[in-house]
């Protein structure tokens, strides 16, 4: 079953169980693997049946260090042989089996969950998730973004999942979702829009909706999930492609859910948006709606396209149709690969299928691992001034950790400076909390600010890193569509993290581009200096004009005379105190 496999080898037959790996994987060497849990144990093939001192702790290690990779879970198989191929347990070494795992699982304070139960040839192989228990104001988190052509049913999927209440085939599940009365009255998604989904232990939601406004309490939700779902509900019409832009790049999602209408098919933006999650490299699931609505042969012919896409040169995916608990769990435990792509079939009225892709979401896990002990780092990508509060800025941790009352760098500004501020609260999805971690996304009240200094792109970071602003930069990028070529003073919107300004081409490689050209070029904005990183991924686009590409040095700031960063100082804090 390709990755999150339990193989317990013998020293002797470690070449013998990479070879195996590389061959039952559709990667080249199994350094690739995310989430194989491969023991490594001086024991005979059964050995959870009865460990010894020193196998124990070995696998206890192992154990611990699979949770850790797997952003605290991780699937195990208990019952798989060296081979792949001659496995399973008899009844009494399965429970034996099973209640050392268990008590590994004590030991790394982490929940058992049983997934599913099967017969091979040679005896029983079980299926576990184990998740590391996590405190009542902590919880795992992951991201998903909800892409695809308009009406398609995006955010009448998210009605439904949030609250638990099928929809009427109306618009009844989303209205409880739009945030303006345009979009209340048109049906469609124009904002980038947030919804979560939690799941307890077990993997059963948590959500349960206000019997008498049907609202949701996501201070209560996350106090009862382990793990969070977050949605980010994006715009399908091709007019917001902007806004859905920002939503793929400045809210960096773990994984991008597309939709597609069964009766309508792949038309629209469908495409745009599967090239926009391919180019940042984010996995792609499929989601196909309105199936109890469409004809048989129109809904074949709608999978028949999708995989052709799916399969295509441009794409290289794996599509999987997704008809069992099986199904779910195989593609779960192998989707963090970029390469397999699962298919869901679902009807939002007649509630088809729901149960299989709760479950698949509840088995996704975070794709990055993150160090508390680097620097802090936090992008900015909403702004609010809230009553009685004061200034609140919304975002993503991409690095570090970041405490309550802790002193930041907050910048830069249209001259390129970066001030002193202070954390004055911390919330995640509503809920108080003491400090947020990399990979969380969170919400900080800061002392003594102005709404009007901030604007979505600025970074809050530490003062260790020195932070320096920078108008230039240059990249390597990607061409996917121009009509006719692109040359030096063109130019067009850059979207880099939560960055979203217009800059010009100043120099390239090359005289001219065109469709599917690649070159180093050398960008310039036009408005402020930005703050970002090499290797960060950029989309640069102007109306049909698209390309992609990756940042691969940036140009510092030139210094500014003290006198115009002292008199900025002083706009913002006239007492000349930040503290």
């Amino acid at each position: 079953y390709g990755m999150h496999t339990s193989i317990l080898v013998s020293s002797i037959e470690l070449v013998i169980a990479c070879l195996y790996a590389q061959q039952i994987s559709c990667f080249p060497s199994i350094s690739t693997f995310n989430s194989t849990l491969i023991i490594f144990v001086n024991c005979r093939q059964f050995a959870l049946v009865s460990p010894t001192g020193e196998q124990y702790e070995c696998l206890q290690k192992q154990l611990r260090e699979r949770i850790d990779e797997g952003c605290g879970e991780t699937i195990y198989v208990v019952g798989m042989g060296t081979d792949g191929g001659d496995y399973g347990l008899d009844e009494r070494d399965m429970e034996a089996s099973v209640a050392t795992v268990q008590s590994l699982c004590e030991q790394v304070d982490a929940d058992l969950i049983l997934l599913r139960e099967r017969t091979e040839t040679a005896g029983h192989v079980r299926d576990y998730l184990i998740r590391r228990r996590v405190g009542e104001a902590d919880f795992l988190e992951v991201r998903v973004a909800v892409v695809g052509n308009v009406d398609a049913g995006k955010s009448t999927l998210l009605g439904v999942l949030t609250h638990g209440e099928l929809d009427n085939g109306r618009g009844f599940a989303r209205q409880k979702l739009f945030r303006h009365k345009h979009e209340m009255e048109s049906g469609r998604t124009s904002s980038v829009g947030n919804d979560i989904l939690g799941f307890d232990q077990e993997g059963q939601v948590v959500n349960k909706p206000d019997s008498h406004g049907g609202s949701l309490d996501w201070t209560k939700i996350c106090e009862r999930s382990s793990k969070v779902i977050t949605f980010i509900d994006l715009a399908g019409h091709e007019k917001y492609l902007k806004t859905t832009v920002f939503g793929m790049t400045g809210h960096m999602p773990d994984f991008c859910m597309l939709m597609v209408g069964s009766n309508a098919g792949i038309i629209g933006m469908t495409k745009e948006h599967l090239g926009l999650a391919l180019a940042l490299n984010v996995p792609v699931f499929v989601v196909v709606t309105k199936i109890d609505m469409c004809p048989a042969n129109i809904l074949q012919e709608t999978l028949k396209l999708l995989q052709r896409l799916l399969k295509s040169p441009g794409c290289r995916k794996i599509p999987v149709l997704v008809q069992n608990k099986d199904d779910v769990i195989v593609t779960a435990s192998n989707f963090s690969s970029e390469r397999m792509c699962p298919i869901f079939q679902i009807s939002n009225v007649t509630g088809e299928n729901m149960d299989l892709l709760k479950m698949f979401l509840n088995l996704l896990s975070p794709r990055t691992t993150f160090k508390d002990d680097e620097p802090p780092e936090f992008q900015i990508d909403d702004t609010y001034s809230v009553p009685g509060v004061g200034t609140v800025v919304s975002g993503t941790t991409l690095r570090g950790l970041i405490r309550l009352n802790d002193t930041l760098l907050l910048g830069p500004d249209p001259l390129g400076v970066f001030i002193p501020i202070v954390v004055k609260s911390i919330h995640r999805k509503r809920m108080p909390v003491k400090e947020v971690h990399g990979g969380q996304t969170a919400s900080f009240a800061l002392k003594k600010i102005k709404r009007s200094s901030i604007r979505k792109g600025m970074v809050m970071v530490s003062p260790r890193l020195n932070p320096q602003a920078c108008w230039e930069f240059e990249a390597e990028i990607l061409v996917l569509h121009h009509p006719t070529t692109i040359s030096p003073r063109y130019q067009a919107m850059v979207h880099c993290g939560s960055i979203r300004q217009t800059a010009t081409i100043i120099g390239m490689n090359k005289d001219c581009l065109r469709t599917g050209d690649k070159a180093t070029v050398h960008f310039r904005f036009i408005k402020t200096p930005e703050y970002f990183h090499t290797d960060q991924r950029l989309v640069f686009r102007e109306g049909r004009t698209k390309a992609v590409g990756t940042i691969t040095k940036v140009r510092g700031h030139k210094n500014i005379h003290p006198i115009y960063t002292y008199i900025w100082f002083l706009e913002i804090y006239p007492n000349g105190n930040c503290y």
